[in-house]
């Protein structure tokens, strides 16, 4: 895996301010998140470890758009995500910010191909140049030659770095990664993130992946570790 960044100067790509979520279930309120803060640099891979259930999904949807808070704001490529309308926040989702998902969430009656060519299409970028564009991104994982195919004919490391090519191929700002090994082996599951460490470091990308596992902080630049709705920033080990 690739070397840890010092850490970045000047404005993160992602910050949170004093986040907190609760929801309403059977009449009672239930407090999910509580006041957490945190700051992202460009470039920098984040990684957000805790037990099911301690709200590190929750915290993705949040930082994603895909959810607000009850209170504070977050903030992702200088644009406060908590003052857009929902429609607004699923246009910046399209334009900034790329998803990789344990169960992989490729669309089955499209090829590996057109799977990739997703995001270009949902940004309004289509034709010849796209194709090119989607059809380089499948190289750089590996992949150039299972173009054509389907998803259910790849093995689950191929259909997760299809994945992988599809989260970068419109240049994101962030990319979101949720438990993206945890439907692999073991070796598989380290050739993705090795690939996925790789390929974000390479386009100079911002990364949080929220994980159980804690063999994945060797790729981290920042380790943050959610309980009982609260995060707390772990100590990186010294390498030598």
């Amino acid at each position: 895996m690739s070397d840890r960044r010092d850490p970045p100067v000047g404005e993160p790509l992602l910050r949170l301010a004093g986040v907190s979520k609760s929801y309403e279930e059977a009449g009672a309120t239930r407090a999910v998140l509580h006041e957490v803060s945190l700051r992202v640099g460009r470039g920098e891979i984040a990684v957000l470890l805790g037990r099911s259930g301690s709200g590190k999904s929750t915290l993705l949807n949040l930082v994603s758009g895909i959810d607000t808070p009850s209170a504070g704001e977050v903030w992702v490529d200088g644009q406060n995500l908590t003052r857009l309308s929902e429609r607004e926040r699923t246009l910046f989702r399209r334009r900034s910010v790329g998803f990789i998902f344990q169960f992989f969430n490729l669309v089955p009656t499209l090829t590996v191909l057109e799977n990739v060519l997703l995001p270009l299409e949902l940004n309004g970028r289509g034709g010849p140049e796209a194709r090119t564009t989607a059809a380089a991104m499948l190289a750089e994982v590996g992949l150039a030659d299972r173009d054509a195919s389907y998803p259910d004919r790849l093995s689950g490391g191929e259909q997760q770095r299809v994945a992988i090519a599809r989260a970068l191929v419109h240049s994101p700002a962030l990319i979101l990664a949720d438990e993206p090994t945890g439907n692999l082996d073991a070796d598989t599951g380290q050739q993705v993130l090795a690939l996925l460490d790789r390929l974000t470091r390479q386009a100079n990308r911002t990364m949080v992946m929220v994980t159980h596992s804690p063999e994945v902080v060797g790729m981290a630049d920042r380790v943050f570790r959610v309980s009982d709705g609260r995060l707390q920033e772990d100590a990186l080990p010294i390498r030598r």
